[in-house]
């Protein structure tokens, strides 16, 4: 029990003595604290009061201040280290364009057409998840090797995604396949082409290492997704409706997404095959132009040998 002495602003503590009945149901008016009573006045207070507030301020502060420092090192190490995907920029190359068709001679599908409605698809994808995209062309125009791989290496954090169909004479040719150059590219390169052949009613022709110029060139990961043959009547007529190059460019951008947890694949290393018909269409080049006055193909279109060469 304790008497508050109100108008000294004063408190005291004692042990009430109690009377004789059991039932401790009466106190005696005059009881008498056990030990000396303790005053304290409020005047003695009010300095401890003010420093007790200000400690608590400082507590608040100092709380307010190394909370979030606290929290990073308590999250776990994954949510630390991934990568955000608004920090990675794609750079999509819709292959061909303007004068150059692509494919082969006489072909009925311009590949140009079918490689710029994948590369938008892919674009609003990639964009619908965060990502920032670049194109290196929009619309129907022609843009040089060069000038694609330029736009590609402008971007130090970024990959490059170059979308392409493939075309061939032999007949019943058909398939998918992804190609890469630089080592630090075959993770994207397993990722990307894993999702599209999971998606696509095509035979998977593999990865496959190349120097490509576009490959070649560039200091960022960069890719060729070649999505099936426009010279075989299946897979050109699959190519033909929106549902399939919507379909390719979800799977390309889930192997965008995916490339950091994907495994690199077994590749197939054609980058001597490639050496050597780069000097081939060298020699042979130089033999016909001193026959004829200039190539049939415009200058700075992709030329093909045999059933692709995107070599520049």
């Amino acid at each position: 029990m304790a008497a508050v002495m109100l108008s000294e602003v004063k408190y005291l503590w004692f042990t009430p003595r109690i009377t004789n009945d059991q039932r401790l149901t009466r106190l005696l008016p005059l009881a008498r604290p056990r030990s000396l009573p303790l005053y304290v006045a409020a005047s003695r207070l009010a300095p401890f009061s003010a420093k007790l507030s200000m400690t608590f301020i400082r507590w608040l502060l100092a709380l307010a201040v190394t909370w979030p420092a606290c929290s990073a090192l308590s999250a776990p190490r994954a949510s630390r280290t991934a990568e955000s995907s608004d920090s990675l920029i794609v750079v999509i190359d819709a292959g061909h364009g303007g004068h150059d068709r692509g494919g082969i001679p006489g072909q009925r599908v311009a590949e140009k057409d079918m490689t710029l409605d994948v590369a938008q698809r892919l674009r609003n994808v990639l964009s619908a998840s965060g990502y920032r995209v670049v194109m290196t062309r929009d619309s129907d125009v022609f843009v040089p090797l060069p000038t694609r791989v330029a736009i590609a290496n402008s971007y130090r954090n970024g990959i490059f995604v170059c979308i392409h169909f493939n075309a061939t004479q032999r007949a019943g040719a058909g398939g998918i396949e992804t190609y890469f150059y630089s080592r630090d590219s075959l993770p994207l390169a397993s990722a990307i082409h894993n999702y599209v052949v999971g998606g696509a009613p095509s035979s998977n022709r593999g990865v496959r290492r190349r120097g490509y110029y576009v490959l070649r060139k560039t200091s960022i990961p960069a890719v060729l997704v070649e999505c099936g043959f426009l010279t075989n009547p299946t897979e050109a007529a699959y190519a033909q409706t929106a549902s399939y190059r919507e379909k390719l460019a979800e799977e390309i951008a889930a192997g965008v997404r995916g490339r950091n947890s994907a495994a690199s694949d077994s590749f197939i290393d054609q980058t001597k095959v490639a050496k050597s018909e780069r000097h081939s269409s060298k020699r042979s080049h130089k033999k016909s132009a001193r026959k004829k006055k200039s190539s049939s193909k415009p200058a700075g279109s992709e030329a093909r040998s045999g059933s692709i060469n995107r070599e520049a």
